[in-house]
């Protein structure tokens, strides 16, 4: 009982700060709801035992993909005024998308099957021989061609924005 109300409270928060990072109209406070929720979410990590989770959840995302954010929020510099007309005039579009979304969510959810299996991963197996190397067999053995893409990926963003960075203070 003490676990489901734990829960309840991460998803809670998850929920609402979540929220928020989409309402808020300035984006430096969106980041700050984000960073809540990025702590909630470790929370939920930690909720499962998910320990190595966790910690790459608040290094990775609350610290590096935030700072990240920030960053380009200040790059940027988008005018109040544009960002005022932008929020106002395109909100029933985005509330359709919203929407088409849920709806595709309700679908798939009613159609997938949770028949109680766990796949080669049982609690037993992950006690034994550890979390943090589970992931990495997993991630290197399974997934290695996709990480490696995300990676490159992640280089060709971050050369783009020192780029843009260089060009603009050099003006």
């Amino acid at each position: 009982m003490m676990l489901q109300a734990i829960f309840l409270y991460f998803a809670a928060v998850i929920v609402g700060s979540s929220f928020m990072v989409i309402v808020m109209r300035n984006p430096v406070h969106s980041v700050l709801w984000l960073l809540l929720m990025f702590f909630h979410v470790a929370g939920l990590f930690v909720l499962v035992q998910a320990e190595f989770l966790a910690a790459v959840q608040i290094i990775v995302y609350a610290g590096a993909i935030l700072v990240l954010y920030l960053f380009v929020i200040m790059l940027l510099n988008v005018e109040k005024e544009r960002m005022r007309r932008a929020a106002h005039t395109g909100w029933l579009f985005y509330a359709l998308i919203g929407l088409l979304v849920l709806i595709e969510l309700c679908v798939l959810i009613g159609r997938s099957h949770f028949n109680g299996t766990v796949g080669p991963f049982t609690v037993e197996r992950v006690a034994t021989e550890g979390n943090s190397q589970l992931i990495g067999q997993v991630l290197y053995t399974d997934f290695l061609f996709p990480f490696e893409i995300a990676s490159v990926i992640l280089l060709v963003a971050m050369v783009g924005a020192i780029v843009l960075a260089k060009k603009k203070l050099l003006r």
